[in-house]
């Protein structure tokens, strides 16, 4: 499980005007917060933990392996870091969970039970469709 509070000090935050609510301040203030963090480079991930980042957030990683968020849902600039802090915490643990093995198991009495009485119909079906006296 890697130190959240270093991962927290390897992201780097970026202050943007956004569109939305904010009245008559709608273009003096930056409350837009982006969050970006490369997986790489970060120093409080294992190699292993960086693979299974890596991997899990392919599709989300830019060509330089970094994590881009952005919040806008607030007018205040704090609450919007905030935000996006919280939802990339939920993403990198997100991104380590293991997933957990499959147990093998026998199919149950009742699935055998349904499963020959279809093959059985099926059967039944095929037969009642021949000419009579062709066996």
């Amino acid at each position: 499980m890697p130190n959240l509070a270093t991962l927290f000090n390897e992201v780097s935050f970026k202050a943007v005007r956004s569109s939305g609510a904010g009245g008559q301040h709608v273009n003096k203030t930056s409350s837009k917060v982006i969050l970006t963090f490369n997986v790489e480079q970060s120093s409080g991930l294992s190699e292993e933990e960086k693979q299974l980042l890596s991997k899990k957030l392919q599709s989300r990683l830019t060509l330089n392996n970094e994590l881009i968020l952005e919040c806008s849902e607030t007018r205040s600039q704090h609450k919007n870091k905030e935000l996006v802090l919280d939802r990339f915490k939920e993403i990198v643990l997100a991104g380590l969970t293991k997933p957990k093995k499959r147990k093998k198991t026998k199919p149950s009495r009742a699935s055998k039970f349904k499963r020959l009485r279809k093959k059985k119909m099926h059967s039944e079906k095929k037969t009642n469709r021949r000419k009579p006296g062709h066996s």
